[in-house]
């Protein structure tokens, strides 16, 4: 079950409607970055977990704070789409050049939703769910959901840097500050499921002596003459999880040259291929 008392998690005000920002914030709701993305990659992880129940509240807790984090992008987009043109003569008249697109609006925020907010990135096209990663395996979630919140605050950054509004600043120094908070609970959760010796590889419950121990540890590389491929941490010294240690190869074809003979009659191949 989920509750709500109907206000909002954090103030949002709009000093100087911009409906052309309300088209950029679009992105923070409906984009690869944005917040229905998060929201719904921590419930489904959540409604899946198996283990310690404490990470499945972990997940779940935030998994509401994103919808709270919804509600304030789409209160915000429609507060800076007061005043916007209602007609593409209002936007001509303004700016023969740009009028034809409304000023750089999303036609949909006018056309398919009246003014408000939708379920879309800044190009209208709707969030999809296919960005949604939830393996039933914690720490490989955990991961992923550390990359989620840092393109998540590129992304407010970003957005902070194109506004001059008090308001939508405000705003975003907020969500970019939960940004911070998440980056860094999702890192301690993988700290307290062992750290990266305990952790990786994930799974961890997958026994290496099985792996080709061969290609475990090295980096290899792909340059066309033979040169060494770069060195790096990745390439020398022990390895992260401490189970070995890193080192350079040069990579050579290990396979033949495939050959998947002639094809099958009936299959709609051409005579020559049969």
């Amino acid at each position: 079950m989920f509750y709500t008392d109907n206000k909002l998690q954090f103030p949002v005000r709009v000093e100087k409607p911009n409906p052309v920002f309300a088209r950029a914030l679009q992105q923070a709701i409906g984009g690869v970055e944005g917040e229905i993305r998060v929201a719904m990659q921590y419930m489904f992880q959540a409604w899946g977990a198996r283990g310690d129940p404490k990470f499945r509240e972990l997940l779940l807790n935030t998994g509401a704070e994103e919808l709270g984090h919804i509600e304030m992008l789409a209160t915000a987009v429609a507060l800076n789409l007061e005043g916007a043109p209602l007609s593409l003569q209002e936007a001509v008249s303004a700016d023969p050049v740009g009028g034809a697109v409304l000023n750089g609006i999303n036609l949909k925020n006018l056309l398919s939703a009246g003014l408000s907010a939708m379920p879309v990135d800044s190009d209208g096209v709707p969030f999809d769910m296919s960005h949604i990663y939830a393996s039933g395996n914690i720490a490989a979630d955990m991961t992923a959901n550390v990359a989620a919140e840092s393109t998540g605050r590129v992304l407010a950054v970003r957005l902070y840097n194109m506004t001059d509004d008090p308001g939508m600043k405000e705003m975003l120094q907020y969500l970019i500050a939960r940004d911070t908070m998440h980056q860094n609970q999702w890192m301690a959760a993988l700290e307290e499921l062992g750290g990266p010796q305990d952790v990786f590889p994930i799974p961890n419950s997958h026994p290496q002596e099985e792996e080709n121990r061969e290609f475990s540890y090295a980096f290899l590389g792909f340059q066309k003459d033979g040169s060494e491929p770069p060195k790096g941490r990745w390439s020398e010294g022990q390895s992260i999880d401490g189970n070995d240690s890193f080192s350079t190869r040069l990579m050579e074809p290990l396979g033949e040259e495939p050959n998947l003979g002639r094809a099958r009659p009936n299959s709609g191949a051409q005579a020559e291929q049969l």
